[in-house]
């Protein structure tokens, strides 16, 4: 790379995506033996002993008897809160996903919304604090219903807004909701022992590299560009990890590693979420392998650490009704769904955020109308490549 290279994107804060394969991965954790769970009552044991529930969505129709059966939505929120951050401090959303699971509970679409997109966001109450709505990113939806709040009150009331939001703007209420941070990600990767997966565009490490000694330093300063974006200004001696095209396996740090670039790579954010989905298929295939599968002993320790990482709201469902419900669902069976074609698409109302796409737009309402898998049909060119 040459010296002070700068990558001309918006100006954004960094956003760890490991916070969204944890919570893809934890929320499918069903869907990859669905048929062993229900079969195996010592294995389904091991799947919700270590689950945290709590109330993250209103209930709609409390006191109606609800059904299983049709189409659903499960949100899925990834956080990242700062080790040293002060619990009262507002927590943005660094990932936002749809899973719509379509009334034939034979398959499963995962849809992304851009963090930085630019939404209206309705009034609101905490308890705490009340907000009074206005224009923001969508990732400040979580932030502001949870401010001045901490622990489960801040998870409720955070997620409870940002449901309201998608339903506000684009008509997508939802089942259930997960959410899931950073920590549990690094212990799912290792009690796994890493993954196998094809890298499909040479990637340059701005986190890791090694000195002429072997000792793992920084290969990059970053620092903001005058015009917006990262400048990257080369360590000298330090020579940075670089992952080439081609079948490899990647231990627990270089997973971790990979599926965090961004700076380094032709469309930034949107080819690290192609990364990203790459990863979650590996990581349910490596989960459904016999290696896993046949061994109750890993099989528990998989579980348990993706269960201690989650806190999810099966909404009126108990968690063995949703993983009957989608027990003919594996990892190829889920369908990453590019959102606005897998690129930049600026907001005409805000310079720094984004805008969703006509295409995009159309899908979501596809999701209100039920109808995801004949739009995905009909228009094959968002199925990621995943």
């Amino acid at each position: 790379m040459a010296q002070g290279k700068t990558r001309k994107r918006k100006k954004r804060r960094k956003d760890p995506v490991w916070a969204s394969t944890l919570v893809i991965v934890g929320a499918l954790m069903m869907i990859v033996a669905g048929g062993t769970f229900v079969i195996k009552d010592t294995v389904f044991g091991f799947a919700t002993r270590s689950v945290h529930t709590e109330d993250l969505l209103p209930q709609e129709n409390e006191g109606r008897h609800a059904s299983i059966n049709g189409a659903k939505n499960i949100l899925l929120i990834g956080i990242d809160p700062r080790p040293n951050q002060n619990p009262n401090d507002a927590i943005r959303a660094d990932s936002i996903l749809l899973l719509h699971i379509p009334e034939t509970h034979d398959m499963a679409f995962l849809i992304s919304i851009p963090r930085d997109t630019w939404v209206s966001i309705p009034k609101y109450n905490n308890g705490n604090r009340t907000y009074k709505g206005g224009k923001d990113k969508i990732n400040g939806a979580f932030a502001e219903g949870g401010y001045g709040l901490t622990g489960k009150e801040q998870r409720k009331h955070g997620t409870t807004l940002l449901a309201a939001t998608i339903k506000q703007n684009w008509g997508v209420t939802f089942d259930a909701a997960a959410i899931v941070d950073f920590v549990g990600f690094q212990d799912v990767v290792k009690v796994l022992g890493g993954v196998d997966m094809y890298i499909d565009v040479r990637t340059v490490s701005v986190h890791i590299g090694h000195d002429a000694q072997g000792n793992t330093k920084t290969p990059f300063e970053q620092r903001d560009a005058p015009g917006g974006g990262t400048q990257l200004i080369p360590i000298k001696g330090v020579t940075p990890v670089v992952y080439e095209v081609g079948y490899r396996h990647l231990e627990a740090w270089e997973a971790l590693d990979f599926v965090r670039q961004r700076e380094t790579l032709p469309n930034s954010d949107y080819d690290r979420q192609r990364h990203q989905q790459q990863f979650i298929k590996a990581l349910l295939k490596k989960i459904a392998s016999k290696e896993v599968i046949g061994s109750p002993g890993t099989l528990n320790k998989v579980l348990d650490v993706v269960g201690r990482a989650m806190t999810i709201d099966t909404g009126p469902f108990g968690l063995d009704d949703w993983i009957f419900a989608m027990r003919g669902i594996d990892g190829d069976r889920l369908l990453t769904l590019k959102t606005n074609n897998g690129g930049f698409h600026a907001s005409t109302e805000n310079s720094g955020a984004e805008a969703l796409d006509q295409t995009t737009l159309d899908l979501l309402a596809a999701v209100r109308a039920k109808t995801v898998p004949e739009f995905v049909q009909n228009h094959s060119g968002i199925v990621g490549s995943s």
